[in-house]
């Protein structure tokens, strides 16, 4: 086999390069920006509250995020595992770290069905209040992929 002696000179930089790729690539990171509010809640509130935050969820299925809101005084905020339109299981409690601000604890974890589920559109954050137990908000998490626009091709 012959091969050029530019390109055996460039033969490491090139596997150097390959192997950072391959190895960078399991470090990405969802950043799943959301909005919440309390017509996607099941049942629907009416409410003048609103909330927005990002929730990073990791290949390693590692959770981290905050959750901001405004116009309700929150007592427990949850993310949950369930389809758009329909209630489900609290999976992570979000602790209070502020009068608005909820943070995922340090640590959270998904399991591999909940990963799964969060691949398929299925996890949603919900903020309750004492007014709306259930929940006065919510926001659904979409993982970025199922957010691209679809192509006309």
């Amino acid at each position: 086999m012959n091969i050029s002696p530019k390109f055996r000179q460039a033969l490491p930089g090139i596997l150097a390069a390959t192997a950072l790729q391959l190895f960078a690539l399991p470090s990405l990171a969802d950043d799943v920006k959301l909005k919440l509010s309390g017509d996607v809640e099941v049942p629907p509130v009416t409410t003048m509250a609103t909330g927005d935050g990002t929730i990073t969820i990791k290949p390693d299925m590692s959770v981290s995020g905050k959750v901001m809101t405004s116009g309700l005084d929150g007592t427990m905020a949850h993310i949950h595992i369930g389809k758009a339109g329909t209630n489900g299981p609290v999976i992570i409690t979000l602790s209070k770290s502020g009068d608005h601000d909820w943070m995922v604890p340090a640590g959270s974890k998904l399991s591999d069905a909940q990963y799964q589920a969060y691949k398929a559109g299925e996890l949603y954050v919900n903020v309750h209040s004492a007014a709306h137990k259930p929940g006065e908000i919510r926001g659904q998490l979409m993982p970025p992929m199922m957010m691209a626009p679809k192509s006309s091709y």
